[in-house]
């Protein structure tokens, strides 16, 4: 993957949302749904080297090094899970391109976080990222999956 390219690529979708965000005020203009989940796959599997899954996998997105991992990307302040991967990556991204780790650690972390309530009827447990920086903070660094590629 071309890291450069990648991020003016991501620059120039959030320059579009700017400027329709100036024209239509109040109107927000946010990416989201699959689009926000495949720049976060696509990034985890650049800057992780993380082997990606055919898309709608059960529940883990990738591999790497014998572990599977669940890969969640926003640009909010919180991620939804429905049930416990193996290994948790979250990414908050940035309109410029750019991305923050907020998560990268065993699943049972978080899904003990959330799973004591009972399941929304939605089927989607909410958990916010100041959590899951409570969470990333108790995980050392050899049960994290390195950064192979810094971002740009």
């Amino acid at each position: 993957m071309d890291s450069e390219r990648f991020a003016i690529l991501i620059r120039t979708i959030y320059t579009a949302v700017n400027e329709l965000e100036a024209m239509f005020d109040g109107r927000p203009f946010t990416p989201d749904g699959h689009m926000v989940g495949s720049i976060g796959e696509a990034l985890a599997s650049h800057h992780y080297g993380i082997r990606l899954h055919p898309p709608s996998h059960r529940v883990h997105d990738g591999h790497i090094d014998g572990k599977q991992v669940q890969i969640k990307a926003t640009q909010g302040s919180r991620i939804a899970i429905s049930s416990e991967p193996d290994h948790l990556l979250v990414l908050s991204l940035k309109r410029d391109g750019t991305f923050t780790e907020a998560y990268n650690g065993p699943g049972t972390h978080v899904w003990q976080a959330v799973s004591y309530k009972p399941m929304p009827k939605n089927g989607q447990h909410q958990i916010s990222l100041t959590k899951l920086g409570v969470l990333q903070s108790l995980v050392p660094s050899e049960m994290r999956i390195a950064v192979l590629n810094h971002a740009v």
